[in-house]
């Protein structure tokens, strides 16, 4: 991006920068194997969380540009967004990075030059919305991105403290 942004779009952009900071500072220095580790009660593993935040941003992303992709939640679309967390034996964690790093900047892209932040879809129905043909803006989906960033950060925070100590902050 060759233009320098400001007010809405800027904030936007280093919400979105400063958690995936936070998310990419929580694996570095790690190994593949550290990175399949699960050593809390949880089934998370810390590729597995960059997997799932880059699959996140990259649905997002996708809606934004052409709307929902199907019209509600059923069992396959669970059984696919529950292997997102889950690298594959292929997958290290240089390449989810690297990918993690290609999608981010496509949303970047986004944020950077699509003319109306209002542009909105209507939500796939699922489960937890309390009502059907629920729409949501641009700027309510890249909210989302940096909400779901932030929350995985967290979780992958924790699992690297209990890996080896090492905290994002403090």
């Amino acid at each position: 991006m060759t233009s320098t942004l400001t007010g809405e779009r800027a904030d936007i952009l280093e919400l979105l920068r400063a958690h995936r900071g936070f998310l990419r500072h929580t694996v570095q220095n790690l190994t593949d194997e550290q990175a399949r580790l699960r050593p809390t009660k949880s089934e998370l593993c810390l590729g597995g969380l960059i997997k799932h935040v880059t699959e996140v941003e990259r649905s997002w992303a996708d809606f934004i540009r052409n709307g929902r992709k199907f019209d509600a939640y059923d069992e396959a679309a669970f059984a696919e967004q529950a292997a997102t967390f889950h690298p594959t034996d292929e997958e290290t964690l240089e390449s989810l990075l690297a990918e993690y790093a290609e999608v981010a900047e496509r949303t970047d892209e986004i944020v950077a030059t699509l003319p109306d932040l209002d542009l909105s879809h209507q939500l796939p129905d699922a489960p937890w919305q309390e009502e059907k043909g629920q729409r949501w803006t641009v700027r309510r989906a890249l909210l989302h991105i940096a909400a779901e960033t932030a929350q995985h950060a967290g979780h992958a925070d924790i699992i690297r403290e209990t890996i080896d100590g090492q905290k994002t902050m403090g």
